[in-house]
């Protein structure tokens, strides 16, 4: 029923700031700007591989204002497609779930009204996009929970997907466990739905500070050299990698507006997705 991963919504208190790092560090491209009157929020969206990145900055009072107001800013909803956006909401109506308009065949419904706290998801019909930039797509969100068992359960029965395709997942380097609730067995897009166990590691204090959240997203790229070099130019401080690595890097908060982005080199997140044997 779940296509993809096709966006990241951010909030900010300068969307028009944050906008121009994102063109500025990942190639990314102004696509259009609007307002959602639900969010009390102008948006700027940017196409960013095949995907797009959502930036909202709040009008005045309204979820938006108070995400930002909370200390958090940064990631805000994910984004999810589907083609077959009518039959998601009726999914979601058989469990009393009722969507918001906010676009185009765009809807949104925040963690609360699903039952599963953090998780904001903006639904959107599947569409075809041409590649811009430096990133190829976006393939996971990272959502933090108290109960990863219980969020991938939940997730599960509102949107039909097969719980025997999520993957088990676990860091002690990073002190979380739990479960990337794969749309589809053959390919990476899902959301990463994880507790944080560890409240002595930068996650566990995330946890701890904010609760159910979402909390990064992944992208993969076949430019890994090309965004490293551009990184060390424009925010060398910015960023976790080195020049021996050619399988992945993370980008700071700090440099895009609040959000961290972890990238991969093409087919390698298969490494810990359950398909090893798929990696390039």
């Amino acid at each position: 029923m779940l296509e993809r991963i096709d966006r990241v919504l951010v909030t900010a208190r300068d969307a028009g700031a944050v906008a121009a790092r994102f063109v500025e560090l990942l190639d990314a491209a102004v696509d259009h700007t609007d307002t959602i009157d639900i969010l009390n929020a102008h948006r700027y969206t940017l196409r960013l591989g095949d995907s797009a990145i959502e930036i909202l900055e709040p009008k005045g009072p309204g979820a938006v204002a108070d995400h930002i107001d909370s200390g958090r800013g940064g990631p805000f909803a994910a984004g999810v497609a589907t083609r077959n956006i009518h039959a998601v909401r009726r999914r979601l109506a058989e469990h009393g779930i009722v969507t918001t308009t906010i676009g185009p065949e765009q809807h949104y419904v925040c963690g609360e009204r699903m039952g599963i706290d953090g998780l904001n998801l903006v639904i959107s019909q599947s569409t075809n996009r041409k590649r811009v930039g430096l990133l190829e797509n976006l393939y996971e969100v990272t959502h933090l929970t108290a109960s990863a068992d219980a969020s991938a359960e939940r997730f599960a029965q509102l949107f039909g997907l097969e719980q025997r395709h999520f993957v088990p997942i676990e860091s002690k380097q990073y002190g979380y466990r739990g479960f990337l609730t794969l749309f589809n067995p053959a390919a990476l897009h899902r959301i990463e739905t994880i507790h944080p166990f560890d409240a002595d590691k930068t996650m566990g204090r995330f946890f701890s500070r904010f609760g159910p959240s979402l909390y990064m997203c992944y992208g993969e790229t076949d430019r890994l050299g090309e965004l490293r070099d551009r990184l060390q130019a424009l925010a060398p401080r910015d960023w976790t990698g080195s020049d021996d690595n050619d399988d992945g890097l993370f980008i700071h908060p700090k440099a895009l507006g609040g959000l961290m982005v972890g990238v991969s080199r093409t087919s390698y997140a298969w490494t810990w997705s359950g398909h090893p044997e798929r990696v390039a």
